[in-house]
């Protein structure tokens, strides 16, 4: 049996961002950029560059480049950019961030995808990631890091209903990540934390066409696979890492 593209699940349409973030707090973070004037602007991780198209149309002096390794977000990016007359000032690249050569620009964007800058084969270190981040932005330029943090230490239940293999070591606390952000060459300008709020908008935005998909389709050839999988997300949040796992917003600044 052939499936068409129109009958297959959707894809993260309900969400403005790919993370546990307000309207509100996204308006203070691009006025924060765009307050700093930049040339340039680069998106690690862009997924569909939501935030970075609002700061290009804040500083309209600025151009952007949105890296990410999903195509499908990539294309969603760039119809954005078209639609909001951005096209001549964003570039969308199909690529990994390890190792980057698209610095040094003026401010970065890395929400939730420090993992693209590390090395894939050894467990996630925010410590390089940052170090990554810091030899990419110019002196005085300005990064936005969205890292997850621990609220708490987690219980051995909470990890088990977790992802797979998840470890207390997975995430810093937030004085900790902070730390490292000034030993990599940064200072932490403005230090905030996604709400309870945010993150239940994110996870129910994360599933919610999906769900409404398999109600109205439940003995298509894909709804099974498709419903163990959003069960077994919704799970890890409700049985493991909700009010544990925490998202921090670091506005940093790169010394001189």
């Amino acid at each position: 049996m052939i499936t068409s593209d129109a009958e297959l699940p959707p894809r993260l349409g309900s969400l403005t961002f790919h993370g546990p973030l307000s309207e509100e707090r996204a308006e203070s973070l691009v006025r924060r950029i765009a307050e700093s004037a930049p040339a340039d602007v680069l998106d690690i991780g862009c997924g569909w560059g939501e935030l970075l198209l609002r700061i290009l149309d804040a500083a309209p002096g600025a151009k952007g480049i949105g890296v990410d390794i999903n195509a499908e977000d990539l294309a969603r990016g760039r119809e954005l950019a078209a639609e909001r007359g951005l096209a001549d000032r964003t570039v969308f690249v199909e690529e990994s961030a390890r190792g980057s050569e698209r610095g040094p620009v003026d401010a970065i964007l890395c929400l939730g995808s420090s993992q693209a800058l590390c090395d894939p084969e050894l467990p996630h270190d925010p410590a390089e990631a940052l170090r990554e981040l810091r030899r990419l932005v110019r002196p005085g330029g300005v990064v936005v890091l969205g890292e997850g943090f621990w609220e708490r230490t987690p219980t051995e239940a909470e990890l088990a209903g977790m992802w797979p293999d998840a470890s207390t070591g997975d995430h810093f606390p937030l004085r900790e990540l902070v730390d490292l952000a000034i030993a990599a060459g940064f200072r932490p300008a403005w230090i905030e934390t996604a709400s309870r709020d945010e993150w239940e908008t994110f996870e129910s935005g994360y599933r919610y066409d999906t769900e409404r998909w398999l109600a109205a389709h439940p003995d298509h050839p894909l709804a099974t696979e498709t419903r163990e999988r959003v069960d077994r997300q919704r799970g890890w949040w409700l049985n493991g890492y909700r009010n544990v796992l925490g998202m921090a917003y670091l506005t940093l600044v790169a010394t001189v």
